[in-house]
């Protein structure tokens, strides 16, 4: 079949133009594509199994080094991220306190909130290698690629209800240890005979859970950064398979 007379064949110059354009957009549409799809596609070259395990290696991991950070003299007490303050019920109260010559007995409070919140953390090690069990294939589907403490996120949303009803009984034998409701209805009475503060104001034993938490969390959080900019350094097979695909 002959072209019409008005239509003129390409050249083989256009030939060759016409078929650099085509490689020229096939390469940046292909080049666009692998950037948006290559960190899923390594993904999901990972099992379901693999993928589920590395997730709760991670959590692991990163409980015992939260345990292990905090679980210690001065772990709550000498680290100014998690080190656990007076209730702000108190805040007000302390700083007349101090001024009439209370300071010292401010100060053994928050050493005592501190030490409880140490005593406490290595009884709940068990409670948090238990809860990791509770990680579903797909629970780890959906915080696969999240952010830098997405695995961490995820653990304290379904953890810390649970997690703080067990750990509650072990900081209350904790703060008894170390004296800390005598020494803070020692403070509470000051500061409620000065019209201050209500002794039952606050309630410490839930306040030390609550903060002991926020550190064990908190520090879990700084592992899994750790895990997820050096898989490598971990020396795991499986944190390196994981997260090495998240690169």
């Amino acid at each position: 079949m002959t072209l019409p007379d008005c239509v003129h064949a390409p050249s083989t110059a256009d030939q060759r133009l016409l078929r650099r354009a085509r490689r020229h957009c096939l390469q940046v549409l292909g080049g666009t594509f692998a950037a948006a799809c290559l960190l899923p596609a390594r993904a999901l070259d990972l099992s379901d199994a693999d993928m589920t395990a590395g997730l709760r290696a991670a959590l692991e991991r990163g409980a015992a080094a939260a345990v292990s950070l905090l679980g210690r003299e001065d772990g709550f007490l000498g680290n100014p991220a998690v080190r656990i303050p007076l209730p702000d019920s108190l805040a007000q109260a302390a700083k007349l306190l101090r001024r009439l010559g209370q300071g010292k007995r401010l100060d053994a409070l928050e050493t005592s909130l501190n030490r409880a919140a140490e005593a406490a953390v290595p009884e709940a090690k068990p409670l948090l290698v238990d809860a990791v069990k509770t990680m579903t294939v797909q629970d780890a589907r959906q915080i696969l690629k999240g952010g830098e403490t997405a695995v961490t996120d995820f653990f304290a949303g379904k953890t810390r209800e649970p997690l703080g009803v067990k750990f509650l009984p072990i900081v209350t034998a904790a703060t008894e240890k170390v004296g800390l409701v005598a020494r803070y209805n020692a403070v509470a009475s000051r500061a409620s005979g000065l019209g201050l503060l209500s002794a039952e104001q606050a309630n410490l034993q839930q306040y030390v859970t609550g903060k002991s938490l926020d550190g064990l969390y908190r520090m879990i959080g700084e592992e899994e950064k750790k895990i997820r900019q050096d898989p490598v350094a971990t020396g795991s097979a499986i944190l390196k398979s994981v997260f090495g695909a998240l690169k």
